[in-house]
């Protein structure tokens, strides 16, 4: 177990957490910012992306020999997103909870494709089942992008739409075939549930502590959204295919991507489905 955490930690993320520490504290230096705090709160940022890394790969890891591991896996890499969309409903910012799963349909495409140039099979991830990649991914962000551009009085029709449309690229999603098991078990089977509830905690407390560390380094708004932002709240989505890719599983990882995307559909719909019960 101890020899599995240690080969769970790669060099691309310890770049990744210097990049994190350097991009506040630099902010902090140029925008006269509070360094002390920009480099607690980035030494946050970097303690949640740890979390969520290796939450992923025992997760993975338990699971590397069971079918349907990308399905499963977009189930769970989606956990954050349910959450944050739980959290809306209790407070009554429905639409906000709507939205917030949407913004990642955008950015898991590009991050799939980062893992897979990253594991150097671009090619080979690129001509597994690519029409049925490129239509779902498609079709699942013209969705996210209609929700906003709709009138609201008019959403009623889009729940209906998005309902037909992934409910029909769930069930035509390609099957993935159980491979014979390998290796032996180095994680315990009960690791499960704690790794699952670690990702959708520290997924949750992501975007508070990259939010904190922002307005302590007075990093501009418009960078640290489009950049960082956006990239670290799909960060277990990347890890994911990451460790899929890194496993040859190229269309568990496409798949991890895709059935996340549909679930981000499926979690606005119920974000609109519920402001909808409750207005009328």
């Amino acid at each position: 177990m101890k020899q599995f955490l240690v080969n769970s930690v790669g060099r691309l993320d310890m770049i990744c957490w210097i990049l994190v520490v350097i991009f506040f504290c630099g902010c902090s230096l140029m925008f006269d910012g509070d360094l002390n705090q920009s480099f607690i709160a980035a030494g946050g940022v970097v303690l949640v992306m740890i979390l969520i890394g290796l939450s992923i790969e025992v997760i993975i890891e338990i699971l590397k020999d069971v079918r349907g591991l990308g399905t499963i896996t977009g189930f769970i890499t989606n956990g954050p997103e349910l959450v944050c969309l739980i959290v809306g409903l209790v407070v009554g910012d429905v639409l906000f909870a709507a939205s917030t799963p949407l913004g990642s349909n955008f950015m898991n495409p590009i991050l799939l494709v980062m893992a897979a140039l990253v594991c150097r099979v671009f090619l080979k991830t690129l001509r597994t089942n690519w029409r049925y990649s490129l239509t779902c991914i498609s079709l699942t962000a013209g969705l996210a992008v209609s929700f906003y551009v709709i009138p609201i009085q008019y959403h009623i029709y889009w729940v209906v739409t998005a309902i037909v449309v992934t409910v029909v690229l769930f069930i035509k999603r390609p099957p993935e075939e159980t491979e014979e098991p390998m290796e032996e078990e180095v994680v315990a089977k009960w690791s499960m549930l704690p790794a699952i509830a670690v990702l959708i905690v520290a997924g949750y407390f992501l975007d508070p502590v990259v939010s904190f560390a922002s307005e302590q380094s007075h990093a501009p708004k418009g960078v640290i959204g489009f950049f960082v932002l956006a990239t670290l709240s799909s960060w277990p989505e990347f890890k994911c295919c990451l460790a899929l890719l890194n496993r040859r599983k190229y269309l568990a990882a496409i798949l991890n991507v895709t059935v996340s995307n549909i679930m981000n559909i499926w979690l606005a719909i119920v974000g609109v489905a519920t402001y909808l019960f409750i207005s009328s």
